[in-house]
């Protein structure tokens, strides 16, 4: 494990230094030569992110799936999060929920989802609702009413912005690697989490509980999240990929679902209202995964 921890940093050293708009902020000799980067320094951007290794069912000794929750007012979580405001910063900072809705829209990323078992696709018009939502003030009715039509400055337009995510929600696979000897992790799914846009301004708290907007396969992603950075903290010099920074698991979570029995219910039913019981049975879920890996070996 910390042989692989080792390769994923060499890479990202290598691959992700001058990623940022701060490319040959040294060499300019004038503001705007600042993020031009050389044809060898774009050649050696243009690569790929570091491919799974194909792993055989027959090699996969025990697995277990897990759903996350990564709330994004822990600090840890920060560069999941942020920036929010994007009016004076660098463009190529932008948060996770921004790198995704850009290419939904582009049509780079075509495949999103409803749920986290991906059985059913939607489009960028499906989830307009989910993200959305137009109301006419109490003003344009007036309007309407006495003269046929309301001027567009009584219509109020309310989207969901990267201020609102306030979780991501994952989908996992634990395994063990037979042919390695080891407790690996393959994610799988994520959703941007949001309250829902038609109370997302109001003052009641019981309506601002997030929910997924949409799910995304994780892996058909992957080359995308590669080329977007988030930020380092420790050294700004060498930025993180999203696809390093998820796959790498730097980031804290907990686990609100495990694949079971009961039809893979949540710990919130059958540990309800309880807030610090449920974080007890995540730990427990999370312990129970490291300790298979453990009872493979004697000491």
């Amino acid at each position: 494990m910390n042989i692989k921890n080792l390769v994923l940093t060499a890479l990202s050293v290598v691959a992700f230094n001058g990623a940022f708009a701060q490319a040959n902020i040294l060499n300019a000799k004038s503001p705007d030569e600042i993020g031009v980067k050389t044809e060898a320094q774009q050649a050696f951007d243009n690569d790929k992110p570091l491919e799974y290794g194909y792993v055989d069912d027959r090699d996969r000794l025990y697995s277990k799936m897990t759903w996350e929750k990564i709330v994004l007012d822990e600090r840890v979580n920060f560069p999941l999060y942020y920036p929010v405001d994007t009016n004076n910063i660098g463009k190529d900072r932008r948060s996770l929920y921004d790198v995704l809705m850009k290419n939904i829209k582009n049509g780079k990323i075509e495949n999103i989802y409803d749920d986290s078992y991906f059985s059913t696709k939607r489009t960028l018009k499906d989830i307009k609702d989910a993200i959305s939502k137009t109301d006419t003030l109490d003003i344009g009715y007036e309007q309407f009413n006495a003269e046929g039509f309301v001027d567009p400055e009584y219509i109020s337009k309310r989207e969901i912005t990267s201020y609102d995510i306030s979780a991501y929600l994952i989908k996992g696979l634990w395994y063990f690697d037979k042919r390695h000897g080891e407790l690996k992790y393959r994610l799988l799914g994520i959703a941007p989490a949001a309250p829902d846009v038609n109370f997302i301004d109001s003052d009641d708290e019981a309506n601002k509980a997030p929910i997924p907007l949409f799910w995304i396969f994780f892996p058909d992603v992957r080359e995308i999240l590669h080329e977007s950075k988030a930020f380092n903290n420790k050294n700004s010099a060498i930025p993180l990929s999203f696809d390093h920074l998820l796959n790498s698991r730097r980031f804290n979570g907990y686990v609100y679902r495990e694949e079971n029995v009961q039809g893979d219910r949540s710990v919130k039913d059958y540990i309800a209202d309880n807030a610090l019981m449920q974080l007890l049975e995540s730990d427990r879920v999370k312990e129970k995964i490291r300790n298979f890996e453990q009872d493979m070996w004697s000491y």
